[in-house]
């Protein structure tokens, strides 16, 4: 199943090539035969783990392609479709999230290739870039603010302070600090210490267990105050870090991208892993153990079901179970492969691995070997869009990671 699952990854990547860089899916559905900055950069980290040389270039590609259109103000399109030249910088609200998978896409690549001629070219747009994100912070207070819609969760119950972006943001800082040393010889102090401030400001924001209550990072202390009090109860090591924060409160519903993101990026420590571990172990199933988007699952009975129903673009996708409300993501449990991996739980990634490949392995549309986007959380059958790039880039990323390659380069 291994081989077959990595080979048959391999060929839906390729199907996703073109000469203006990766698909999100070869299917003719929706705009997913598009140039996507976050599902492109997903996939391109896979092409650098596979060593493929045509992968590869189309990575590159794929960021020259998103460059090329790049807003007025800095704006790193969601996704472009180069046929009609029609360009998305989002729907109802900007994907701040595009922005920061490119910059992190950009450093990847070329801390993998050696490309220097490619990252001096970039630098431009990248401080472009830079500067947009610098104006979402809004309050000059290191945090950006993500407006509902405003990222790969676009159509889920999210907004404000949301820890996904923050620790994407932390990791974009972390690259633009080595692409400043590597073209200027030196060190940009001021930025090594604003994203030094920005890991504090995650240690303490979102993770309630914090033990200093002086702490001068705590971005809001009656906010903070109240949203501890409000927490659900931990016990022991059953515990994980808090979604998002906004200023009517905290959220708390587990964020499976960001607690592994966080994990990925060295911002948690050991035993908030071993926290967040045994929280996901208990949160999935046995018989397909893939993380869900978010849990628990938003049900017709809560409070929040009512905005839930208004919140989509041409459909409503977020039944219980399905898409970001319950569903299960072959993707999101790649990248937790990868972070098993790095704390040395073997045996418990190849667990996960082994789902990942039996999920796009499902039948969908009579077609087996679908490469679902997600997987219901109950029925664990196929869901969303099959021929899902990042779902098969997945697969790469969890047998090359489970072979001792490194997903992220950049780290400190």
């Amino acid at each position: 199943m291994e081989k077959k699952g990595y080979n048959q990854a391999i060929e839906l990547l390729h199907s996703c090539v073109t000469p203006d860089g990766f698909l999100a899916s070869p299917t003719e559905q929706a705009n997913y035969r598009r140039i996507w900055a976050r599902d492109g950069v997903v996939i391109g980290l896979s092409a650098l783990l596979s060593g493929d040389t045509e992968l590869i270039k189309t990575f590159k590609q794929t960021l020259e392609t998103l460059a090329h259109y790049q807003g007025p103000h800095g704006e790193i399109p969601s996704n472009v479709d180069t046929l009609t030249q029609r360009v998305s910088y989002g729907g109802t609200t900007g994907r701040i999230d595009s922005d920061l998978w490119f910059i992190i896409g950009c450093g990847e690549y070329w801390q993998a290739t050696g490309d220097n001629d490619f990252i001096e070219r970039m630098m431009p747009v990248i401080e472009k870039v830079r500067f947009l994100l610098g104006a979402w912070e809004y309050n000059n207070r290191g945090l950006l603010y993500v407006p509902q819609a405003g990222d790969w969760s676009d159509e889920y119950l999210h907004s404000g302070y949301i820890l996904y972006d923050q620790v994407l943001y932390y990791q974009a800082l972390r690259t633009i600090c080595h692409i400043h040393s590597h073209i200027h010889g030196t060190m940009d102090h001021a930025l090594v210490e604003k994203t030094t401030h920005l890991k504090h400001l995650v240690r303490t924001n979102y993770w309630f267990d914090h033990k200093d209550e002086d702490d001068g990072d705590i971005y809001h202390r009656v906010l903070y105050n109240k949203g501890k009090k409000a927490a659900p109860h931990r016990q022991g090591d059953y515990c994980y870090w808090m979604p998002s924060f906004s200023p009517i409160g905290y959220s708390y519903r587990f964020d499976a991208f960001a607690n592994v993101l966080v994990s990925l990026f060295d911002i948690a420590d050991d035993e908030q892993r071993k926290c967040v571990n045994h929280f996901i172990n208990e949160t999935v199933h046995d018989e397909m153990p893939l993380l869900p988007a978010f849990s628990p699952v938003v049900q017709p009975m809560d409070r929040d079901w009512e905005e839930l129903q208004m919140t989509f673009s041409y459909t409503f996708k977020n039944k219980p179970f399905e898409y970001h409300n319950g569903g299960l993501w072959p993707m999101l449990t790649g990248f937790y492969v990868a972070d098993l991996v790095k704390q040395d739980e073997i045996q418990i990634a190849k667990k996960h691995m082994a789902a990942i490949h039996n999920a796009n392995a499902l039948v969908m549309d009579d077609k087996e070997w679908s490469f679902p986007e997600f997987v219901h959380g109950q029925r664990f059958t196929s869901g969303g869009t099959f021929n899902q790039g990042w779902s098969a880039a997945a697969a790469v990323i969890g047998e090359h990671t489970l072979n001792n390659q490194t997903l992220f380069r950049i780290h400190e």
